[in-house]
């Protein structure tokens, strides 16, 4: 979510001369542009990287580049989940100088990155601050839009599935091409998108009458409506999102959660003591979902964040359209195919956390 935050002055200008004597941009020959229509010259050889936006960090890990990051965001915790750091643990040791909206410059050019990633809506001032400071900035929406959407939390996207499809792939290959590692991004592309053929055939001939009434419960009644990758999410696994009357990441009313009645209510990884508040909130208790014990915390590789993620992709449009129809997917061993994709992408099999 977009999370406010505040700028330190720039440094003084030798700090700043410091900085442009040791960052790498100086002799930058890999010319890329970022997803809000940047142009940005990068060395050819990236060593250190400082990574200021979960998605991007996320995929640094599965890419296998880990040693190259030398600082990440301070949320990442929260938005990753607690858990990931059996997936990354190194996290815990890393400097957080900054976050998805502010950045701490100081701290940053501390670490002496070659380059550093933020979220496309990080604020324009943040980024001038960084390019300022002679540090090459790629900014990442996973998303494509053009630059004056990418820029927003909740961009206005015309063709939702091409646009986040596309978006997908050219945050990994961007993200890839500069950690130099091309061949391992294109097999996670190729991983995302290899169950969707079977999926969609499993569902075909699903009315949208008949599609199943489902609720993504974030903390404080925020959901995903239009325009994110979670509501496409639903889509393709053959569920109805009762909230697809809302644009992006919004916060709603119980009101508009009685009156959408959901007949299943999906509750992220992340945020586990969602499941216990709704349970134990009398307000909820006469929703269909709560009534008839369909309140699900997601797995760790169904990421429901409003920007697609590979394992999302992979995995949790497929334990979704599982969960939801169980007698079409009877087949699917859903722990085989975390199992699988994990060992490729994460180098450990897929482990439940002890709910």
């Amino acid at each position: 979510m977009h999370i406010a935050g505040r700028f330190k002055p720039l440094m003084s200008a030798a700090l700043i001369m410091g900085s442009l004597f040791f960052s790498s941009s100086v002799w930058a020959d890999n010319v890329v542009t970022d997803q809000i229509g940047r142009t940005v010259h990068v060395p050819d050889t990236v060593h250190r990287v400082v990574i200021l936006q979960h998605q991007t960090l996320n995929i640094a890990v599965q890419l296998g580049e880990m040693d190259k990051v030398v600082g990440v965001l301070e949320a990442w915790k929260k938005q990753l989940g607690a858990n990931f750091v059996r997936l990354a643990p190194t996290l815990p040791k890393l400097p957080t100088p900054g976050d998805l909206t502010k950045v701490n410059i100081e701290d940053l050019l501390s670490l002496k990155p070659d380059v550093v990633f933020v979220t496309s809506y990080a604020p324009a001032d943040m980024i001038k601050q960084i390019e300022s400071a002679g540090l090459p900035v790629i900014a990442i929406s996973m998303i494509d839009v053009p630059p004056e959407e990418a820029v927003k939390l909740n961009p206005t996207v015309k063709d939702e599935p091409a646009a986040i499809d596309s978006g997908f792939a050219k945050s990994v290959r961007l993200i890839a091409n500069v950690l130099d590692n091309k061949e391992r991004g294109e097999a996670l592309i190729t991983a995302a998108t290899k169950s969707r053929k079977l999926v969609s055939e499993r569902l075909a001939g699903i009315e949208p009458a008949q599609r199943v009434p489902v609720y993504m419960a974030n903390p404080d009644l925020y959901t995903y409506g239009r325009g994110k990758y979670t509501g496409l999410m639903m889509e393709r696994a053959g569920a109805h999102n009762v909230a697809e009357s809302v644009t992006g990441y919004t916060q709603v009313t119980m009101e508009d959660v009685l009156k959408w009645n959901p007949a299943v209510i999906f509750v992220q990884e992340r945020y586990p003591t969602a499941i216990t508040e709704i349970k134990a909130t009398p307000a909820w208790s006469t929703i269909d979902a709560v009534k008839n014990g369909r309140v699900y915390l997601m797995p760790e590789y169904a990421k429901a964040w409003g920007h697609p993620m590979p394992e999302a992709m992979a995995l949790g449009e497929l334990w979704m359209a599982k969960t939801l129809y169980p007698e079409r997917f009877a087949d699917i061993d859903m722990q085989a195919e975390a199992d699988a994709y994990y060992r490729q992408f994460y180098g450990v099999d897929y482990l439940a956390p002890a709910q």
